[in-house]
């Protein structure tokens, strides 16, 4: 068994989950993101990437239709024994009808049943979401399916103990992989050769594959927030934009930087330094019980105080948990007017970006934090100086 968290978690997550199941009125919870997934069981793939719905009854065990490449999967990675594991045959079965048929079976299908369904995630597309409809509708009675997809991920926003020292050892596999970075950038470097040592870093410090790709770009490719293809050699005097996460147990804590290969010129320094003063006032800003929305504000103000709020964006971070591709994000995000409430042990990335299209000039910087009863817990060891190389 390959089991991060004992038996006593997972049963402690299945019964929250429960009850908030039992607060909607819902007879069954078809949960299709591979997150909830491991959560609930440690069932741990990417065979997300084609159809699989774990089931979870108000009343009985949790239940997996999957197919046979994720068999031995969910045997050894998750608390799912053999009986709860189904299996639909490629080239035979439909499973969409698969899983009528064992949702009949569990009881959960006929009139006045409600199922509530995960719909925002990556593990159901709309073609599989709207034959699982067809496949349910009228099948024995009328059952009514609810969109439920912030159930599980709601429960996912606060960590355990056991939770919170994977986001540490993820954070130090991030730092490890800036002193990575740190240490091939230069005039010359070939961007293959810092990312390469990068994800290096990481995977020989025991680290997993990150839930989406680094973000690596220099030059005018500095200026964006996506991973793009090709590669380039850095100029004798040029800008170096990365974004990153260390992974552990699937866990997160992304980081950002953007590193100046030779002087920095007056506007790199006031960009730099608004972006120390903005990502101080963020963590100053979140606070157990205060709105998302108190950190994006401190953010702007700052930004737009030393004149950039031309190259600011419309977001500061997000929450990190556990995730899958095709993204480490974890809603929700620090946006404008986000009223929702942070608490005790929830992990965010902070970001502040300046990408200033005028000038051609980028400045990053970023890393994770957990909420405390107090003052935040940066879980990054770097410091947050300008970098010349």
């Amino acid at each position: 068994m390959a089991l991060h968290f004992d038996n006593s978690e997972f049963q402690s997550r299945i019964d929250a989950a429960r009850a908030g199941m039992a607060a909607r009125g819902l007879d069954g919870l078809l949960l299709f993101a591979p997150e909830s997934h491991y959560y609930l069981s440690g069932y741990d793939t990417f065979g997300f990437a084609l159809f699989q719905c774990m089931v979870l009854p108000a009343d009985g065990d949790l239940q997996l239709l999957t197919r046979a490449p994720d068999l031995r999967q969910a045997q050894q990675t998750s608390i799912l024994s053999d009986a709860q594991i189904h299996i639909w045959r490629d080239g035979e079965d439909d499973p969409h009808a698969r899983l009528a048929a064992l949702l009949a079976r569990l009881e959960l299908l006929g009139r006045g049943k409600r199922l509530g369904v995960e719909t925002q995630t990556a593990g159901l597309t709309a073609h599989h979401g709207r034959r699982v409809e067809a496949a349910l509708d009228g099948k024995v009675g009328k059952v009514e399916l609810v969109d439920a997809s912030d159930l599980v991920r709601e429960l996912r926003r606060r960590k355990s103990a056991a939770e919170i020292a994977c986001h540490r050892r993820a954070a130090e596999l991030s730092d490890d992989a800036l002193d990575a970075a740190l240490r091939t950038t230069r005039a010359g470097a070939f961007e293959g050769d810092i990312l390469a040592a990068m994800h290096s870093a990481i995977f020989a410090g025991g680290g997993d594959y990150p839930g989406n790709e680094f973000i690596i770009g220099s030059g005018p490719g500095a200026l964006l927030c996506r991973y793009f293809s090709g590669r380039r050699h850095l100029d004798a005097r040029d800008q170096l934009t990365l974004e990153w996460s260390g992974a552990h147990r699937r866990y997160h804590a992304a980081m950002m930087r953007t590193l100046l290969v030779g002087a920095a010129n007056d506007k790199q320094k006031r960009m730099h330094a608004a972006a120390v003063e903005a990502l101080l006032a963020c963590e100053e800003a979140v606070r157990p019980g205060a709105p998302m929305g108190d950190v994006f504000d401190a953010h702007a103000r700052v930004f737009d105080a030393h004149g950039f709020s031309h190259a600011r964006l419309n977001a500061c971070g997000y929450g990190m948990g556990a995730t899958y591709t095709p993204c480490w994000m974890e809603q929700p995000m620090f946006h404008r007017g986000n009223p929702l409430l942070m608490e005790t042990d929830n992990v965010f990335f902070l970001h502040m970006i300046l990408m200033d299209s005028a000038a051609g000039l980028a400045m990053c910087l970023g890393h994770s934090v957990r909420v405390t009863d107090s003052a935040v817990e940066r879980l990054s060891r770097h410091k947050l100086d300008l970098v010349e190389r």
